[in-house]
């Protein structure tokens, strides 16, 4: 079976995981006041010293690729596409609203995350993780009222990276992941610099 090395550091607390195809061998915890970019790549490192994995012998690299924190979001998915690009693998970028919904168990999944100034972002996913309703950012109030009955919320909590990993494998066996060159981030809202630019 193929590794997939997926990471997430859209978020204060991110996560890194290693699986074998569908198998997770080791999710990872990471925290850091500095900024991901600072500790990613030893940690990266020190988990696949731990399993006796190379660099190479990773058939795809996934990144959660929002939304979250702007910064954050373009940490991971710079860090994988360099990786993949180095190694010539594929990658898998993977909403962060899609990652929260596989932890649900309900054919209609509504995961939900802070996007603060008194909003979230919302989307609802069914069984198989296809899209039901558009990710969006807004009032929690006005989300909920609009989901479909049966939609279960799914709050954030969990850490990421196992989800990401689950969904890479799962697009890659489909022959889904992309070029390095190919993915991008998932914002749903535009970041404070372009609204400002766009008010001038």
């Amino acid at each position: 079976m193929p590794f997939i090395l997926a990471l997430d550091t859209t978020g204060d607390a991110g996560s890194l995981a290693l699986a074998n195809g569908p198998t997770l061998i080791e999710e990872v915890a990471i925290t850091t006041r500095e900024g991901f970019g600072q500790i990613l790549f030893g940690e990266l490192e020190q988990l696949l010293a731990r399993h006796e994995v190379t660099w190479s012998d990773i058939a795809c690299f996934a990144s959660a690729a929002g939304p979250g924190s702007f910064t954050g979001v373009r940490v991971g998915l710079t860090a994988v596409k360099g990786l993949a690009d180095a190694s010539d693998a594929k990658v898998v970028g993977v909403s962060n609203l899609q990652a929260l919904a596989w932890f649900g168990s309900g054919d209609l999944r509504a995961p939900c995350m802070d996007a603060r100034r008194g909003e979230i972002y919302g989307a609802v996913y069914d069984g198989q993780l296809h899209l039901v309703q558009d990710e969006t950012v807004t009032l929690y109030d006005a989300w909920a009222a609009s989901l479909p009955e049966g939609a279960v919320p799914i709050p954030q909590g969990p850490p990421l990276a196992r989800a990401v990993a689950a969904i890479a494998w799962q697009r890659f066996e489909a022959g889904d992941a992309q070029d390095a060159a190919s993915i991008d981030a998932n914002y749903v809202r535009r970041s404070d610099a372009e609204m400002m630019w766009r008010e001038l």
